[in-house]
């Protein structure tokens, strides 16, 4: 092969946004703090959310909790990538951290539901999108009663919601099974999407 038609080795380092969305009970909080663990080189956007705190969260880790009012208000004034009210709560995506990592050539992670998804969609149409889920409807099913933390109305309402969400899964570029006692085994997996899509010879190019 002659000097002039070989590929370029040096490729424009583009940076990853990398959406990650699934139904409630999916198991995508344990996920996301499993590689948070493994030291995995990226940028974690934490949500907002005026739903209240539980027991075992911690606030400005796995959301940012905020009353209404100052919900309102960052979405008022454009602070906000995405937002909606899921299940009587709002939660958002904040976009200045997003859009600073980005500038910085850092990959970029946000967890977001079905609506957000759809949304960046929109705004991002090169961001990857991941759809976290369990194996089975039943295991779906099995781990919303196991959390003991809706009532029976919400519950239903819930396992209601995930059968609708499960059918948007064409929005998605890629799905992940999480298994019951296999987090590892979806870490790895997100993993290795991403460096399969390290790997692309046509770098996916997010504009916001």
């Amino acid at each position: 092969m002659s000097r002039k038609s070989q590929p370029p080795l040096n490729l424009p380092k583009r940076p990853l946004l990398i959406v990650v969305s699934g139904p409630s009970g999916a198991g995508k909080d344990a996920v996301l703090s499993r590689m948070r663990e493994s030291k995995y080189p990226l940028e974690y956007i934490t949500t907002v959310t005026t739903r209240p705190r539980r027991a075992n969260e911690r606030d400005n880790i796995d959301y940012h909790f905020a009353p209404e009012e100052q919900f309102q208000s960052m979405i008022k004034h454009g602070e906000l990538l995405e937002w909606a009210n899921v299940y009587g709560n709002w939660y958002g995506v904040p976009g200045k951290p997003v859009k600073q990592a980005l500038e910085q050539v850092q990959d970029v992670l946000v967890k977001v539901d079905i609506q957000g998804a759809a949304t960046i969609k929109r705004i991002a149409p090169q961001a990857i999108f991941i759809f976290v889920m369990p194996p089975t409807p039943e295991e779906l099913s099995q781990r919303l009663r196991q959390r003991h933390t809706e009532s029976s109305f919400d519950l239903a309402l819930r396992l209601q919601t995930a059968e609708e969400e499960i059918k948007q899964l064409s929005l998605f570029d890629y799905v992940v099974y999480n298994r019951e006692g296999e987090v590892d085994r979806a870490v790895l997996d997100i993993a290795a999407i991403i460096t399969a899509e390290k790997c692309r010879v046509t770098p996916r190019e997010i504009a916001l």
